[in-house]
């Protein structure tokens, strides 16, 4: 090209031109401004590029490569790479003249980067990243390669390669059909044995996966790879595979003080729209100061509970992201992992390493259900208080434990927990740890418990130590909902509850129907009856049946149709309507039913018992009853208006009864609004907890901290200093009053003047008197009182 135009170098540079003289970032700037101007410098500066590039390998075919890289002659090296980042930054300019230059920048790199130095190398990747960047080179052809640099050892190079992956994929669509071609070549690259690349690649591939990029069932494969990598022969890579799985589950769970910082706004609004107004109102208005509070605590206790679950249900936790609810064949993962830790048992491996597999195990069996028998006895070697770590291998004997493992085969690890954890022998903090380990096995597996142990360890709520007798009252409390009748009969709690009867092995609730929808159901007949009420919602408006019948003689209709047409009606209507009443509302109803049930006894005792129901209707009756005709025939008429209404409103939005079954967006809103509000009522009258599903309880993590509940450990010496110097952070340093005195500047005080002024004539003669008086009164009691005999004398 320069020839063709007749120039030269030697021209060039004749004519003031050359590169040498002007400088590179200027160049880039005319070169932006001008492109066809400046092509002649343009092919002047890669054909110095080109001979660099030679150069340099000739130089490093001489030394020796290391990471340092070589020293011989570093402004070859700092030419090289000042050259290279000015032709990625013009590229895009001349996109004939350099198509060459992204593939031949990329095979110096792949080629020559151990001889390279460091600072060379950062330039040539940022090079190439720019080029990325321009649209002039593509993903798929540096992936690899910036996985291979990562390896170097160079940790400005590793953080640069790693970043620049993670941020490129992860502007990428998610339809982007090269994620395949790019996961491929990851898990290719994690599959091998050189461990250096292998942890490279499984470092970007938890990467992606954590930061939401490469998850769910479009990037399955990625899950799988990284549990699959739980097996690799190298150590580390087997170590960093289940830290990343157990990362997942470390994720504290909602303690029961997280609604104390919450925002009271956020609490008024949650008691507002899920709790009862009226128990809101008693809890601040009615009864005295203490039942106030009992009240007002029941109230925050209810709200508490509704917030975590509502929590639960509508964030997804992380643990619902962990890699192991991906597996295709979760059983043979556990399996072959399981036999992995009975091989390395006896091999020296550490013990982190071991427990770690254990609750990779543990959280398998627990999450998918699975049956891995010969698990529970092997945990057997390990359920001792000695043992180091003990309460996470306990916590991992629990997640294990579901409702889908025959009791006999977890029995022999359950009596072994009791027999070495629970009894009378045995330090306080062992025993608390055995009996809540102990609920929450009876709570996964039901058979586990008899009834002479269940009564044994029911006596430990006597303790004088809090963690134990709090760990024995919530194991009854337990068995209060799920089997009272092992326990004795002070310990079943009232005596009115329901009788629970016990789940047995392999029994399941299946759903029929869409769960709850009842609810809704039962919501659509009562807005049916909100129409029939008053302004105040105390009364309820009387029907067009109602009115009709009472105007009617009683000679034109028999009572009997009348009671029927009333109690059709009162059914269908205004059933539903009594159950949601406020307490005060349906007392007041009730006892005016009783008013009026009374009078008519009175007047009708010579009636049988079989007319009791007939009775009721007429009390009903004459409590309807209207005097006046004219109020009569208004309200027939705002009633008949009422129930047109009722009609139309049916007609416009069909129940779900009529309807095809299909529920939309709304019912489900709908749905989860009325179960909200069902639980408040059953928070605000249960006493107790509510026994979780199997399911919550498989997808929960058994945290290790809830086994050692009300454990006090005794503090290190370190610790009390802390705890010390923590008391007297509001405390000044220590000073005698002398020293106090001695730094003291300024004049006397006001207590020395007084000590330095002269007394008036009259009080020096009263002290003169008093002292007179004081010697006097001395004198004559020395002579009567018996000093003794004197040794002298």
């Amino acid at each position: 090209m320069v020839g063709s135009l007749g120039l030269t170098p030697e021209s060039l540079k004749a004519s003031g031109r050359s590169s040498e003289n002007v400088s590179l970032l200027i160049l880039q700037g005319k070169i932006k401004r001008d492109p066809e101007g400046y092509e002649t410098e343009l092919q002047l500066i890669y054909k110095q590029f080109l001979t660099s590039v030679d150069l340099f390998k000739q130089q490093g075919a001489l030394s020796f490569s290391s990471v340092v890289g070589i020293g011989s002659d570093p402004s070859v090296a700092k030419e090289l790479g000042d050259r290279a980042m000015f032709l990625a930054h013009v590229t895009p300019f001349y996109p004939k003249q350099l198509a060459a230059f992204p593939a031949q920048l990329t095979d110096l790199l792949r080629t020559s980067c151990l001889a390279m130095p460091s600072g060379l190398r950062n330039h040539v990747a940022q090079a190439l990243i720019l080029l990325m960047n321009r649209k002039s080179l593509v993903i798929e052809d540096l992936l690899a390669l910036f996985l291979d640099i990562q390896t170097l050892g160079d940790k400005n190079l590793r953080t640069l390669a790693f970043s620049h992956i993670v941020q490129t994929i992860r502007k990428m669509s998610a339809t982007d059909p090269k994620h395949k071609s790019l996961q491929k070549i990851v898990i290719s690259m994690l599959e091998l044995e050189d461990e250096a690349k292998a942890k490279r690649a499984l470092a970007t591939l938890c990467a992606l996966h954590k930061k939401k990029i490469w998850l769910g069932d479009r990037n399955e494969r990625v899950a799988i790879a990284i549990c699959e990598a739980c097996f690799h022969t190298s150590p580390r890579i087997m170590i960093s595979a289940l830290r990343f799985l157990l990362d997942y589950e470390n994720i504290d769970d909602d303690d029961d003080s997280d609604a104390e910082s919450d925002d009271d706004e956020e609490t008024k609004k949650i008691s507002q729209v899920v709790i009862n107004r009226q128990a809101v109102y008693k809890a601040n208005n009615k009864g005295t100061s203490s039942s106030k509070k009992k009240k007002q605590a029941k109230l925050q206790r209810a709200v508490k509970s509704i917030k975590r679950k509502q929590r639960s249900s509508s964030e997804n936790t992380t643990s619902a992201f962990s890699p192991l609810n991906h597996l295709n064949d979760a059983q043979k993962f556990a399996e072959k992992l399981f036999s992995r830790l009975q091989t390395i048992k006896g091999t020296g491996e550490r013990a982190e390493t071991r427990l770690m597999m254990i609750k990779v195990i543990a959280r398998t069996i627990g999450l998918h259900k699975l049956h891995l028998l010969s698990f529970y006895s092997f945990l057997q070697n390990y359920a001792m208080p000695h043992v180091k770590d003990i309460t996470q291998i306990l916590a991992a004997a629990v997640q294990s434990c579901h409702d889908g493992v025959p009791s006999n085969a977890v029995e022999p690890l359950f009596k072994q927990i009791v027999n070495q954890f629970v009894h009378d022998r045995s330090r306080p903090e062992a025993i608390a740890v055995g009996l809540n380990v102990v609920r929450e096995m009876c709570l996964r597996i039901h058979d586990l418990m008899t009834e002479e142990l269940l009564q044994d360890l029911a006596l430990y709520k006597k303790s004088h130590e809090k963690a134990i007798s709090a760990a024995a009252r919530s194991l009854i409390a337990l068995f209060r909902e799920i089997n009272p009748s092992l326990l004795v009969k002070k310990d079943r709690g009232r005596p009115g509850a329901t009788v629970v009867k016990p789940k047995q092995y392999g029994e399941a609730n299946v759903f029929s129907n869409v769960p709850n929808v009842e609810l809704l159901q039962e919501s659509d007949h009562e807005s049916g009856s909100d129409d029939d009420q008053d302004d105040d919602g105390d009364t309820e408006l009387l029907s067009g049946d109602d009115v009709e019948q009472e105007l009617i003689p009683e000679d034109c209709g028999s009572e009997d149709e009348a009671e029927e047409d009333d109690s059709d009606i009162d059914t269908s209507i205004g059933g539903d309507e009594d159950e949601e009443m406020n307490d005060s509302d349906g007392a007041e109803t009730d006892s005016e039913n009783e008013e009026m049930e009374s009078e008519d006894d009175d007047g009708d005792a010579s009636d049988s018992s079989g007319e009791d129901s007939g009775n009721e209707e007429k009390a009903k009756g004459t409590k309807r009853k209207i005097v006046d005709f004219d109020a009569n025939l208004l309200s027939a008429d705002t009633s008949l208006r009422a129930l047109k209404r009722f009609a139309e409103a049916k007609n416009e939005k069909p129940s779900f009864d009529e309807s095809d079954g299909i529920l939309s967006n709304e019912d489900f809103r709908k749905i989860k609004e009325l179960q909200a509000k069902k639980e408040a009522k059953i928070a605000l009258a249960r006493k107790g907890f509510k026994v979780p599903d199997s399911d919550q309880l498989s997808k929960k993590r058994v945290d290790p901290a809830k086994l050692e509940a009300h454990i006090r450990h005794k503090l290190t010496k370190e610790q009390r200093l802390e705890l010390v110097k923590a008391g007297r952070e509001d405390r000044g340093k220590y000073q005698a009053r002398a020293a106090i005195k001695q730094k003291k500047t300024g004049g006397s005080s006001n207590k020395q003047k007084e000590h330095r002024k002269n007394m008036p004539l009259a009080a020096i003669r009263s002290k003169a008197g008093k002292s007179k008086r004081t010697k006097k009164m001395k004198n004559s009691l020395s002579g009567s009182q018996f000093r003794g005999r004197k040794a002298w004398k």
